[in-house]
């Protein structure tokens, strides 16, 4: 008997939270698959902010700075 998705999401909201994470990350696992257009046109990316970086034509922020308002209390 094949189950509808609200019969699949209401089943696994009843699972304890380690096996739904389990659920969660098999599903992920599935839908990220790879793909070599998008892999190349990160590739590249990344390369022309490298080389961007390094002839100073893009700035930088620190780790720190980026975190700094999340630090906050």
């Amino acid at each position: 008997m094949k189950m509808s998705v609200e019969e699949i999401r209401e089943r696994a909201k009843e699972l304890p939270d380690i096996e739904k994470l389990a659920l969660v990350d098999t599903l992920l696992s599935q839908l990220d698959l790879p793909d070599d257009t998008l892999d190349r046109i990160w590739l590249e990316e990344v390369q022309k902010r490298q080389q961007a970086h390094r002839e100073g034509r893009l700035e930088s922020i620190s780790y720190e700075e980026v975190m700094e308002p999340y630090s906050r209390p």
